[in-house]
């Protein structure tokens, strides 16, 4: 289960955010979280406007493909790095010419998410340029979040401060696993150490709030070993860290070798075992469990995650970026080169749509009927919950009456409850999260 802080990537692919729901509740079973609610400073904004976006932008290049990576990367393909940095400013300034608000002037900006593929393959100058082009094309808040992924072992140590003199203000690090026998099977190109030498590097250039992704439930992982993960992890003292099931996608080399038998998939009870244990270890910590596979301390959730559960606009610009804007959600071409010459063509030719992305091959319009279905979805998924009064100002209708006969027998079995004005699942609910995200969809979704 993966979704931006990492990997992923929410924008991204074909990766949209409902897939997510279904595909991590295997960890339900055994409650997931802690009904634990997210603190908020005292100006933060509890529910953001509809009128602003989130940009998410594709970096597609890595080092080597992991055998259990099913996201749209491609290894050995550095010498388009130029002319893809070229193309996806072009269709930066196209999407925000499209999506100028109602007087014409440039939309507001919340978040920027460099994701990948491995993004700390970029140069500092070509980080610069990309977030030059988002805040031409963009209104972008002086105090956004500006996040870059990055591969410990792809990191120009030397070059973090430009990074973060360019914008970035905020690393997550694909750490996932402090055991090195783990991260050559999963063909990770760097070592246990050099983890912590890119954390305190990152620390050193001025990085404030730092993301660690860790992934459990590995072919041979013991709980051992992840535990000792954990306790190394904790003793960097990271803002904020994601921790995701692994999940055997069809496409990749892994697959294949559990299809053929040559790996064991890791059983659900281990990988629960796993789970509770962060848990309860991350809990004692001092960290807010506010998503299924997200930890922050105080006041360093991730405000671009947060754009996805909440249901709110984003736009994944760049090769296999998906957006969900104005009713639609749509995604961009995925090959490298398909891309570039998609987006040259797109100066050329007279604008065929008013979607703000330069390379679309797939749209999608989303009733409203779904579109409230899939704000409910996603924000149970939440420890917050979904708020009762952002849905009735979003939609000018009651949460209740709208999913009334579909939740009927969900209320009876106590599997929702609702407190200070918000609905959450309960401890029961959480067990058996796929009913009740199931009960919600209209009848012809299921």
């Amino acid at each position: 289960m993966r979704i931006c802080d990492d990997v992923g990537q929410h924008g991204s692919d074909t990766t949209t955010t409902l897939h997510y729901i279904i595909a991590s509740d295997s960890l339900t079973k055994s409650g997931l979280m802690s009904a634990q609610p997210l603190t908020r400073s005292a100006d933060e904004r509890a529910d953001t406007p509809l009128d602003a976006v989130s940009l998410y932008l594709h970096i597609p290049f890595c080092h080597a493909k992991c055998h259990y990576c099913d996201f749209n990367s491609y290894a050995g393909m550095l010498g388009l790095r130029e002319q893809y940095v070229a193309a996806l400013c072009d269709e930066i300034a196209l999407a925000g010419r499209r999506a100028h608000d109602a007087h014409g002037q440039p939309r507001r900006c919340r978040t920027i998410f460099f994701g990948g593929g491995t993004p700390s393959l970029l140069t500092a100058a070509q980080v610069a340029q990309l977030l030059d082009a988002a805040r031409i094309a963009f209104t972008v808040d002086a105090d956004a979040e500006i996040t870059m992924e990055a591969n410990p072992g792809a990191l120009e140590y030397e070059r973090l401060d430009e990074v973060r003199a360019a914008g970035v203000n905020r690393l997550s690090m694909g750490a996932q696993s402090f055991d090195p026998g783990l991260l050559r099977w999963m063909g990770r190109i760097h070592s246990p150490e050099e983890i912590e030498t890119a954390f305190r590097a990152a620390r050193a250039a001025g990085f404030e709030n730092i993301n660690l992704d860790f992934i459990f439930a590995l072919p041979g992982q013991s709980q051992r070993v992840w535990e000792d993960t954990l306790e190394r992890a904790l003793a960097l003292a990271p803002d904020h860290l994601s921790l995701y099931n692994l999940i055997v996608e069809e496409g990749t080399p892994l697959y294949g070798w559990v299809a053929r038998g040559k790996v064991r998939e890791v059983d659900e009870d281990t990988a629960a075992d796993m789970y509770e244990y962060a848990q309860r270890r991350l809990g004692e910590a001092g960290y807010e469990h506010y998503e299924i596979s997200n930890w922050a301390r105080p006041g360093h959730a991730c405000q671009h995650n947060l754009t996805y559960w909440r249901n709110l606009t984003w736009l994944g610009l760049g090769a296999g970026g998906a957006s969900f804007y104005a009713g639609h959600r749509f995604t961009n071409a995925r090959p490298i080169r398909d891309y570039i010459a998609r987006i040259a063509a797109a100066h050329e030719q007279p604008e065929r749509t008013t979607l703000p992305a330069g390379a679309i091959v797939e749209d999608e319009a989303i009733s409203r009927e779904l579109e409230m279905a899939e704000t409910a979805m996603l924000a149970l998924r939440l420890a917050e919950g979904l708020s009762l009064a952002a849905f009735r100002a979003r939609y000018a209708q009651e949460f209740w009456p709208t999913f009334e006969q579909r939740l009927s027998d969900i209320r009876t079995l106590d599997l929702l409850e609702e407190t200070a004005g918000r609905v959450r699942l309960t401890a029961r609910g959480r067990m058996v999260g796929n009913e009740v995200f199931a009960r919600l969809l209209p009848t012809e979704e299921r």
